[in-house]
């Protein structure tokens, strides 16, 4: 139904940037959000940033200031400026749809490293 491929992760020194991508396919509705999230070795899953139908977008606290979600047609990116060594993790794009207000569905991609060396 849907996918999500991510791309643009690598190894950059801190005070570096990274753009990642995520291409979306397949039938694509009732979009209630559409964010990053990130997952750090031996850590949970967190939220990165969100952009919500609304028109809102919710970031972070510990990356606020430094990266900035934006979509092109079919493609969501997470734009990261002055990374962090803290900001080592797998990256996952992530979008929710909301066909009534009793279901939500996730659909996540396959996830992108991104290391930063201090």
């Amino acid at each position: 139904q849907v996918q999500l491929v991510e791309s643009g992760g690598g190894l950059v020194q801190a005070g570096g940037s990274l753009r990642l991508s995520c291409v979306s396919s397949g039938s694509i509705r009732s979009i209630s959000a559409m964010g990053w999230y990130r997952q750090a070795p031996g850590k949970q899953r967190e939220l990165v940033v969100t952009a919500t139908s609304g028109g809102s977008s919710n970031y972070a606290d510990s990356v606020k200031g430094r990266f900035t979600i934006s979509r092109d047609r079919n493609t969501v990116y997470l734009q990261m400026n002055s990374l962090k060594p803290e900001d080592t993790a797998v990256y996952y794009c992530n979008i929710k749809m909301t066909p009534t207000i009793e279901a939500t569905y996730s659909f996540w991609g396959q996830g992108t490293q991104v290391t930063v060396s201090s």
